[in-house]
């Protein structure tokens, strides 16, 4: 695994796949960005969407949907899958990203940027946060399917 600090911000590489060093995630593949203390944002990863391939639609949950932790609140259509995309955390949907309806392919382009999904207030952020993901164990995770797969 590579760190690169370029851009200032901090990512952890493992030579094909971007592991944000900013980021909580799940073993699903979704990401976690925290907003401060009432917000998070979530999208899926580059490993996800590189498994994917050409994403060609995205589905997500209508805002003030309430959701809970690993259930599904949408999917990621592309042109060899579709897969579900969970929540890692519960709460409630504040906000969905409507660039995706136009551009479902900016999951592709920036999936840690303009490709984010949902914006949910999470109602247990602290506890359900201990549940997710550190980059590094993400990127033992990775690997370990890579290895799986052969």
């Amino acid at each position: 695994m590579k760190e690169d600090t370029a851009g200032g911000e901090k990512k952890m590489s493992d030579d094909k796949y971007k592991i944000p060093g900013n980021l909580h995630y799940t073993k699903n593949h979704e990401w976690v960005f925290i907003e401060g203390s009432d917000k998070v944002r979530i999208g899926i990863t580059d490993y996800a969407n590189k498994r994917l391939h050409e994403i060609v639609f995205i589905e997500a949950p209508e805002e003030g949907s309430l959701i809970k932790r690993m259930e599904p609140i949408g999917t990621a259509e592309s042109v060899k899958a579709v897969s579900e995309i969970y929540s890692p955390v519960s709460g409630r949907v504040v906000a969905v990203n409507r660039d995706l309806e136009m551009e479902p392919e900016l999951v592709n382009q920036d999936p840690y940027g303009k490709g984010w999904i949902v914006v949910i207030k999470p109602s247990d952020l602290e506890e359900e946060v201990k549940k997710l993901l550190t980059p590094t164990q993400y990127s033992e995770h990775i690997k370990t399917l890579l290895r799986k797969r052969g």
